[in-house]
């Protein structure tokens, strides 16, 4: 989620390195971004490039407590050891595909993530420019602010010799959605650990992985029109009380698509997706042609269609990449036609990864 809209031509798909990660069953998390480690840690390279996915919030019925992460899609961040910088601190040197980011570290996503990195890891002897390299349009529903601000964290980790793990740099990446979009962590967590997250509880931040079966296909219709739907406006459009049958309906659907997930049932994922009661029918009526994309979605074949985050991105699901090509094609006309919308649509895997490391250079 982000807090600015900048829509661009079809987002191109991009090749990136897989890396091996271990899953832990549960990350315990204390609310806190002061230092972590009491020895400052000497630089293990002289610069390092990072990526980190786009992400799906919410996912329906779990109003930030759900998401997942989106393969193919996302931001690189690089970072640099750098004499010319104050030591302990950041400098942004460049950014590329927006022009609407700020380069002063304390207003951009990614340096918010880096300096709140630089704090835990106890950096006081140097100083570190950073580039940032947007693959995702602002303000889309893809998770653009939180993909920034995973790279930026892994990046600043892995030069000093990756001595946080990956609850930590959950948190430092918090640090920045709290000033950008709000405090939720349904799309952060999924962008630094990959697959699907449920956040157990935010005081304190718990996070609990849901692994979806290797053998299972699954693929992501992402639909997105020529529309801005800032995540402040669309969290203002949300109710401040439901009912209690809306509240045992979303709760229902939510845990069965958690098992859904758990199952590798992709038809069970997507009809709990389509589910909500609560968020999605006070969001939709707020991007034109909404109702009328989840409607082809599902009568072209998908297995179930929803708000991407705060939008306006729509995402539906299926298990077969050309079925889904043509779903999303269908998706295309309604937008034109029932919102007078122009938008684009990819077809993607899960991304059971998350941020990464991508490149580097010895000391």
């Amino acid at each position: 989620m982000a807090i600015c809209f900048q829509f661009q031509s079809p987002l191109k798909p991009i090749n990136i390195p897989p890396s091996s990660t271990k899953k832990a069953p549960i990350f315990r998390c204390k609310a806190s971004f002061s230092t972590t480690i009491t020895t400052e840690p000497e630089p293990v390279f002289t610069s390092v490039k990072s990526f980190a996915p786009a992400t799906v919030a919410n996912l329906g019925p779990g109003f930030d407590f759900l998401g997942a992460a989106v393969d193919g899609l996302g931001d690189f961040v690089s970072v640099s050891l750098d004499t010319s910088v104050r030591p302990g601190h950041v400098s942004i040197s460049e950014i590329s595909g927006s022009s609407k980011l700020s380069s002063n570290p304390l207003f951009n996503c990614a340096g918010i993530a880096a300096i709140a990195a630089m704090k835990m890891l106890n950096i006081r002897s140097f100083g570190i420019s950073l580039k940032l390299e947007k693959g995702l349009p602002l303000g889309s529903g893809l998770g653009s602010s939180a993909a920034s601000a995973a790279a930026a964290a892994v990046a600043v980790n892995e030069l000093f010799g990756a001595k946080l793990g990956a609850d930590q740099l959950i948190l430092a990446g918090l640090e920045s959605e709290a000033k950008v979009s709000g405090y939720h962590a349904d799309n952060i967590a999924p962008a630094v650990m990959g697959g699907f997250v449920l956040i157990k509880s935010y005081e304190p931040l718990e996070l609990k992985p849901l692994i979806f079966p290797n053998n299972q296909e699954l693929f992501f219709i992402l639909v997105s029109p020529e529309f801005e739907a800032p995540t402040k406006k669309m969290r203002a459009a949300l109710p401040a009380e439901i009912g209690m049958p809306q509240h045992v309906w979303n709760c229902s659907q939510a845990g069965a698509l958690v098992a859904s997930v758990l199952e590798g049932d992709v038809a069970g994922l997507g009809k709990a997706l389509s589910s909500d009661k609560i968020v999605e029918p006070k969001r939709a009526p707020l991007i034109p042609g909404m109702e009328g994309v989840k409607k082809a979605a599902i009568e072209t074949g998908a297995f179930g269609c929803t708000i991407s985050g705060a939008g306006p991105t729509a995402v539906a699901v299926i298990d077969n990449e050309d079925k889904g090509k043509v779903i999303g094609e269908k998706m295309v006309e309604a937008f034109l036609k029932e919102g007078n919308l122009r938008s684009v649509s990819m077809v993607k895997r899960l991304d059971r990864v998350g941020a990464r490391l991508v490149d580097s250079f010895p000391r």
